[in-house]
């Protein structure tokens, strides 16, 4: 866990991993669910939230 909100904010907020490749995107939470938004990789559009540790 980081030690304050603004970097926390930095590292994990609108960050996705795709499932296929775990390459990390950055984009809003409303263009994923509605699967706008591909890996640049591997032109899959199955994300997922990155982990918080």
């Amino acid at each position: 866990m980081t030690k304050f909100p603004e970097a926390e904010a930095r590292s994990l907020h609108n960050i996705f991993v795709c499932r296929r490749c775990k390459t990390k995107i950055r984009a809003s939470n409303m263009k994923v669910l509605a699967k706008k938004v591909s890996c640049r990789k591997c032109r899959s559009k199955v994300l997922r939230p990155a982990r918080r540790k």
